[in-house]
């Protein structure tokens, strides 16, 4: 993998554009003085790994159609000011594109041609990741006459900023599976996007972000997310990024926040036996009371208060005041280290769903890409496969082409598990967002009661 952009590189705007415009294939000759030009603009950007959302569904496919995001076709670094050409445009060319900015031309694409009205396609790198999709997808098709200047003409600077055109987030909602998985993104300070927006609203959730969700992975974002991990006993892992473990952590903090720490109120020697017996429970889960569960207020229980106290600084030793009795103080912190013991084991099945996912994809059993009538290839035949142990589709149809009988059975599909409720709502015998989601749901299910019955030999 070079990892220069491919020359089929597309958005889903350009592809339109490739599709509906007609191509003058001919080559044109380029003038060696400057000239004024009619352009048809779109814009591209350079996936990344652990989006919240990918135009066609996928990493791989948005790699398909925007190029592996690294160079230009001359091995030029992708950056603010980079431009794709037709060929008859030399590597260096400067291009002014009134109230867009000036560029040059460092790359080549497919569908980037001269067309047969005489117009010349471009098309314009603006970032990388959520905020670069959004920004091309904002920037949509634009028409502009320009001002070319070759090389070893006088051209005038280079100039494109990429804070001036617009990224709104929201743009970004209809690729965006109902579900998304926080284990499988990656933001990290400085990013904006919804990666970012889902991060602070389970910091949110989580209780440790009381300001307003704004898609950025600011100062803000990043001294909530330390708490969080310090609370947590995760200071080992990124700080200031999101990892598969700390991600976990935080939504399993989520999910388990409306569970009831079992001690309500001050425990001491003159507690009732019922308050006593709860503390003792407590303890012996969390690994520092050993003692029976009598309801009996006892030096063991003393003992046990104490060295939780000690451990967490609340207390230096027997004589301070407040030492072996749980008063608020040490409520709090017992409440915190209750939430992170029951958070671990969530997070434990998370991670391990996780790997399930990826084992999946491995085996060729996870559906990569939208998908609809007409389509053929190994994306089609996975979800075959899928609705034939649904019940769905008959085994011996399996072919890899997405026809009729496909196209009813996912539609069964889709109104038994609540994506569709009718035959004609929008989406119906359509693979999109919500109905990956929930194959995925589904086949890691299934694949989880597998691995607990008999462990991970069975994937």
């Amino acid at each position: 993998m070079t990892g220069y952009m491919h020359t089929h590189k597309l958005t889903a705007l350009t592809l339109v554009c490739a599709l509906l415009t007609p191509l003058h294939i001919a080559a044109q000759e380029v003038p060696d003085a400057p000239w004024e030009q009619d352009f048809m603009i779109t814009a591209y950007y350079s996936p990344l790994a652990d989006q919240c959302c990918y135009v066609t569904g996928t990493y791989a496919q948005d790699k398909v159609l925007n190029g592996e995001g690294l160079r230009g076709a001359d091995g030029t670094e992708v950056y603010a000011g980079m431009a794709a050409a037709p060929a008859t445009y030399p590597f260096g060319t400067r291009i002014i594109l009134p109230g867009i900015g000036s560029v040059t031309v460092h790359d080549r694409g497919g569908a980037i041609r001269v067309l047969e009205d005489g117009v010349h396609r471009l098309d314009l790198w603006v970032g990388h990741g959520e905020e670069g999709l959004a920004r091309a997808l904002a920037f949509g098709v634009q028409r502009v006459r320009g001002t070319v200047y070759p090389p070893g003409t006088a051209q005038p600077g280079e100039s494109l900023d990429l804070l001036s055109l617009a990224s709104p987030l929201d743009i970004l909602k209809p690729f965006m599976a109902l579900d998304p998985d926080l284990l499988a993104l990656r933001p990290k300070k400085g990013d904006r996007g919804p990666s970012v927006q889902l991060l602070q609203e389970h910091l949110r959730d989580a209780g440790y972000f009381p300001r307003s969700i704004t898609g950025f992975f600011g100062e803000e974002t990043a001294d909530a997310f330390r708490a969080f991990l310090t609370d947590y006993g995760l200071t080992a892992e990124p700080q200031d990024a999101l990892s598969e473990r700390s991600a976990a952590f935080l939504v399993a903090a989520v999910r388990r926040k409306t569970a009831t720490f079992p001690i309500p109120t001050t425990v001491e020697r003159t507690s009732s036996e019922q308050t006593v017996g709860t503390a003792q429970r407590t303890l012996r889960a969390l690994g520092y009371y050993s003692g029976r569960t009598n309801g009996v207020y006892d030096d063991a229980l003393f003992n046990a208060i104490l060295q939780f106290q000690m451990e967490a600084g609340l207390v230096g030793d027997a004589s301070m005041p407040g030492a072996g009795r749980i008063g608020p103080r040490t409520l709090a912190v017992l409440t915190v280290r209750w939430r992170r013991m029951h958070a671990e084991t969530y997070a434990e099945r998370l991670i391990a769903l996780r790997k399930i996912d990826l084992l999946l994809a491995e085996r060729g059993r996870t559906i990569g890409k939208f998908l609809s009538k007409g389509d053929r290839g190994k994306d089609v035949t996975a979800l075959q496969t899928f609705l034939t142990e649904q019940g769905y589709f008959p085994e011996e149809r399996i072919s890899g082409l997405f026809g009729e009988v496909t196209e009813e059975a996912l539609r069964t599909y889709q109104i038994a598990a609540g994506i569709i409720t009718s035959i004609t709502d929008r989406g119906a015998g359509i693979a999109g967002p919500a109905t990956l989601a929930s194959v995925r749901r589904a086949q890691r299910r299934s694949a989880y009661k597998l691995v607990r019955a008999n462990g991970w030999k069975v994937l």
